[in-house]
C-alpha cells in the first residue's frame, strides 16, 4: 500500500501463552497521527511492543518502515528500531548520566562519530522540544514534564520515520499532559507521523486524530460524529 508505515493484517498479538488481540487490520499513513485507546490490560501495549520488536508477531501480515514484523529477525531489530522513535510513560531516561549523555549515548549507538555533528543534533532536538535546561543536569534535577521533552527528544535524534508514543503523559498532571500533546501536535504539523497510546479520553477530545480501540481482544477503528 502506498506510503503506509505501519500495516497489519489478519494480525494475532499474543503476550506469552496469551492472545491478546486477534485479527488486527490497522494502517497507518505517512504523515497521520493516530491514537490508541482502551482500558489498562486491553492490549494497546503487546501491539506496541509488537512494533518495535519486543514481542514477536504470532500470526498475520505485519510490516513498520519496510520490515516483515512476521519473518523479524534478532539481527534487524537494532535497525528496524532506528527507523522509529518511542516514547514510554516512565521516560526511560539513564540515571547515571546527565541530558547531553543521555542522548550522545544513543547518537554513538547508532553510529555517529564527529563530536560537532553530535553536539549539534543535541541542541537541535531540544530546542524542537522546547528544553532550554543545563544539559549538565541530570534527570532527577528535572520536572516530569522536563524529562519527557528529553525523552521525545531522544526519539527524534535520528529521524525517524515513526513516533511511537506509549502513554506518553500517563505519569504527568493534566497541566503538563497538555503541554506534551500541545508538542506532540507542533510535530505533527511538522510533518511527522506518529501513533500514541493513551487512555486519556481528554486528550482525544481535544487533540483530534484517527481513533482506534482496544476491546475484548479486538480492535476496531473509532468513527467520529
Amino acid at each position: 500500500m502506498a506510503n503506509a508505515i505501519l500495516s497489519f493484517t489478519k494480525a494475532q498479538i499474543k503476550q506469552g501463552d496469551k492472545i491478546v488481540l486477534s485479527d488486527v487490520d490497522l494502517t497507518v499513513h505517512s504523515g497521520e497521527f493516530v491514537f490508541l485507546i482502551g482500558k489498562t490490560g486491553s492490549g494497546k501495549s503487546s501491539l506496541i511492543k509488537t512494533l518495535y520488536g519486543d514481542l514477536n508477531l504470532d500470526k498475520g501480515q505485519g510490516q513498520i518502515t519496510g520490515y516483515d514484523l512476521a519473518a523479524l529477525k534478532e539481527k534487524q531489530i537494532p535497525q528496524l528500531r532506528r527507523k522509529l522513535g518511542v516514547v514510554f510513560q516512565d521516560f526511560k531516561l539513564l540515571s547515571d548520566r546527565n541530558i547531553f549523555d543521555n542522548l550522545s549515548f544513543v547518537l554513538k549507538a547508532t553510529g555517529w562519530k564527529d563530536t560537532q555533528k553530535i553536539t549539534e543534533r543535541i541542541k537541535e532536538v531540544l530546542t524542537l522540544v522546547g528544553v532550554d535546561a543545563d544539559l549538565q543536569k541530570f534527570p532527577f534535577e528535572l520536572s516530569g514534564g522536563e524529562q519527557q521533552r528529553v525523552a521525545i527528544a531522544r526519539a527524534l535524534l535520528n529521524e525517524p520515520e515513526l513516533i511511537i508514543a506509549d502513554e506518553p503523559t500517563g505519569n504527568l498532571d493534566p497541566e503538563t499532559s497538555k503541554e506534551i500533546m500541545t508538542l506532540f501536535k507542533k510535530l505533527h504539523s511538522q510533518g511527522m507521523t506518529l501513533l500514541m497510546a493513551t487512555h486519556d479520553y481528554n486528550m482525544i477530545v481535544k487533540f483530534p486524530g484517527r481513533i482506534f480501540r482496544c476491546e475484548e481482544g479486538q480492535l476496531f477503528e473509532v468513527i467520529q460524529q
